[in-house]
């Protein structure tokens, strides 16, 4: 298993880690696979989405605040039960295929960490298997 560390600097951000998710297949030296990536964290999750605009982000992280206000009545009293809320919603971990020693995304996607409870130090988890042919 390979772990990436990941430093958040708001409350709540998407970070994207495409690049150094990346730079962990290329280590390996795996052209042809599988990546599977684990968010080991209750506040926080992992996504696919756009990597072009910035303002993608911003929209997501702002249409999820609305729907999960930061103050809501909850029963959880450590101050952080929207990100929990939050973090089941984006979900705790993806696949992506490897081709060609890259992740094999759409044109305009990227791998993002999602902070819901920054800012933190955290943790990526991968397990890449290498499906490579002779």
């Amino acid at each position: 298993m390979k772990k990436l560390q990941v430093q958040t600097s708001r409350r709540t951000e998407m970070v994207d880690i495409t690049g150094e998710i990346e730079e962990k297949i290329a280590a390996e030296g795996v052209s042809e696979g599988i990546c599977y990536i684990f968010i080991p964290h209750t506040t926080a999750g992992i996504t696919v989405n756009e990597g072009a605009d910035p303002s993608v982000r911003r929209d997501i992280l702002h249409e999820l605040d609305k729907i999960v206000p930061l103050e809501d009545g909850y029963h959880h009293t450590e101050g952080n039960a929207a990100a929990h809320i939050k973090a089941a919603l984006v979900g705790p971990s993806l696949m992506v295929f490897i081709e060609g020693g890259r992740i094999l995304l759409g044109t305009w996607q990227s791998l993002y960490f999602c902070e819901f409870d920054g800012p933190r130090r955290r943790e990526v988890w991968m397990k890449i298997q290498d499906h490579g042919r002779p």
